[in-house]
C-alpha cells in the first residue's frame, strides 16, 4: 500500500510525540472532546459508529463512553497501538482507500484532517469505501483544515461522486456558522435511504 500524506510526511518518533502531546493535554484536564459531543448529538442511542483514521482513538473511546458501539481504523502503527489501549472499541490497522470491515455503520467520523492527509489523489477512493461501509441514511462527518491542498469544493465533488449529500457545514465542531474563509470545515454528508 501507497504510504498517506502522513506517513510521508512524520516519522515513527513523530507519531510517538503526537501520542504523548495529547495524553499530556488529557492529564491536564484539557477538554479534548467537542467532536464527540457534536457526533453524539447527531445520533441515536447505542449507534455503531466507525472512527476512520482514528489517531489515539480519543474520539472513538469517547462515544464509547456515551454508548456507542465504536470500531476504529488507522493506518499508523503507532497510532494503532495507542488506540488499542482504549478496551472498549475494537481497533483495526488498515489503508482508508482498501478497508473491509465487512460489516456496516450507522456513522462514520473523519476528525483531525484525516482527509487532508490522505495521498493526494486518492480521497475519492477513501471516500468510495467510506461510502460503504454506511448504512443507507448513515452519516459521514469529517472535519479538517481549509489551507490544504485538498480544498472543501473538492471534498464536496469526491462526497457526490461516491453518493453522499452533504447535510450540514460548520466552521468548528462547536457548530460555529460556517462561511468563506473559515480556518476549518466541519462536513455532514449522508447515505441516501433505501426507498420502501
Amino acid at each position: 500500500m501507497a504510504p498517506t500524506r502522513w506517513q510521508s510526511e512524520n516519522t515513527e518518533a513523530q507519531s510517538q510525540s503526537y501520542v504523548e502531546r495529547f495524553a499530556r493535554l488529557e492529564s491536564r484536564g484539557v477538554d479534548l472532546h467537542g467532536e464527540a459531543r457534536m457526533v453524539d448529538a447527531l445520533l441515536a442511542p447505542g449507534s455503531a459508529v466507525l472512527d476512520a483514521g482514528c489517531g489515539t482513538a480519543r474520539l472513538g473511546a469517547e462515544l464509547a463512553r456515551r454508548g456507542h458501539q465504536v470500531t476504529a481504523v488507522d493506518l499508523d502503527p503507532v497510532f494503532v497501538e495507542a488506540a488499542r489501549q482504549h478496551t472498549s472499541i475494537s481497533v483495526h490497522r488498515a489503508d482508508l482507500t482498501e478497508f473491509d470491515l465487512g460489516m456496516s455503520f450507522d456513522a462514520i467520523v473523519a476528525a483531525g484532517n484525516v482527509m487532508v492527509f490522505m495521498e493526494p489523489g486518492t480521497e475519492r477512493s477513501a471516500l468510495a469505501r467510506i461510502a460503504l461501509h454506511l448504512r443507507p441514511g448513515g452519516l459521514f462527518i469529517a472535519g479538517f483544515a481549509t489551507d490544504r491542498d485538498y480544498t472543501v469544493d473538492r471534498f464536496d465533488d469526491d462526497l457526490r461522486a461516491v453518493g453522499l449529500g452533504v447535510e450540514h457545514r460548520f466552521a468548528t465542531w462547536d457548530l460555529r456558522p460556517w462561511h468563506d474563509g473559515a480556518d476549518w470545515a466541519v462536513t455532514v454528508a449522508r447515505a441516501p435511504q433505501l426507498l420502501a
